[in-house]
């Protein structure tokens, strides 16, 4: 961040942006305030988010919005039982020079969208595991670096399971966040009524660039973070793991398998980010609280237990914190 005389300022002009990409982004969708901030937050984390909630709650919508607001080019790919790994990640063909020239696939964008990604096979599913690991894809033995900043989000719908492949936590785990989305108010939903059907038309302000972005996420990991505060983070996660020494009642009562050492990473990570979109230049543990349940909540696996009394992630998680 060159532009910027010393890393507080560079923290200012990061809050700000974070007001103006909220601004901007509330001309089309309508609430989801914490959603919107959730997205925004992973995307400074350079991490991916898993979007889960019924249809109809503009999902596609939000994720198309944040990346025209940032000037990202954006692709969306529809998850399907029949789509094939070659359908996101590209082929090889040959051309009129009989040469073999690769084709790039849809992966090949700033911000994916995989929408309901539970859909389709886990084949095809681990080749975007591989792209969102390794920034990268591996075609025919050759491997193609994917553009930066690449950002994968994710949509699930969770009221139809008949025909799905639950993911795998392995690749649960790529994803920093799991977001819930619920349905509006009630004055949001007139709100939203109003605005989709009149001839309203909205022109979006590009508010960040790529180049801006990636700053920004160099910005997030300069951040210092106090002893306390990262000994808390680590300590939240491992008293999810049941049957071991720092594990909750909770935990060995509801949990058969809890969060892995990325959860550290991600709630350390999250928490200087939540922090410096509020403008503070270093997170405390009310950061860390703030994001706990979306990176803790695909990360622990619930019990029989559990599942018969009806206890949720969110409960547990609750009475981690």
């Amino acid at each position: 961040m060159s532009q910027f005389k010393s890393d507080v300022e560079a923290v200012d002009a990061l809050a700000q942006a974070y007001k103006d990409l909220s601004a901007e982004i509330g001309k089309i969708i309508v609430g989801q305030d914490e959603v919107v901030r959730a997205v925004i937050i992973s995307l400074f984390s350079n991490g991916h988010s898993l979007l889960v909630g019924v249809p109809g709650l503009a999902k596609t919508l939000l994720v198309s919005t944040i990346a025209e607001v940032l000037d990202l080019e954006f692709k969306r790919i529809q998850f399907t039982p029949d789509l094939m790994p070659s359908d996101i990640t590209g082929n090889e063909i040959l051309d009129e020079d009989r040469k073999f020239r690769f084709n790039r696939g849809p992966i090949f964008a700033n911000i994916v969208l995989a929408d309901e990604i539970n859909r389709t096979p886990p084949k095809t599913q681990a080749a975007l595991l591989e792209a969102m690991q390794e920034r990268s894809v591996t075609v025919s033995g050759m491997r193609h670096v994917l553009p930066v900043p690449f950002f994968v989000l994710a949509t699930q719908n969770p009221i139809e399971q008949e025909g799905t492949y639950p993911l795998p936590e392995a690749q649960l785990d790529r994803f920093m966040f799991n977001i819930p989305l619920t349905y509006p108010s009630y004055e949001e939903e007139v709100a939203v009524v109003k605005n989709t059907t009149s001839n309203r038309s909205v022109e979006l302000k590009h508010i960040l660039s790529a180049a801006d972005i990636l700053g920004f996420q160099q910005l997030i990991r300069k951040i210092p973070v106090a002893d306390n505060v990262l000994e808390y983070a680590v300590g939240l996660a491992s008293k999810t793991r049941p049957n071991s020494k720092y594990a909750t009642k909770e935990a060995n009562e509801y949990l058969a398998w809890g969060a892995g050492p990325r959860a550290s990473q991600y709630l350390v990570l999250g928490a200087k980010c939540h922090a410096a979109i509020r403008g503070k230049s270093s997170p405390d543990m009310e950061d860390i609280q703030a994001i706990a349940s979306l990176v803790l909540r695909h990360r622990i696996v619930r019990n029989f237990k559990a599942e018969a009394e009806g206890i949720t992630e969110e409960n547990i998680v609750e009475a981690l914190l």
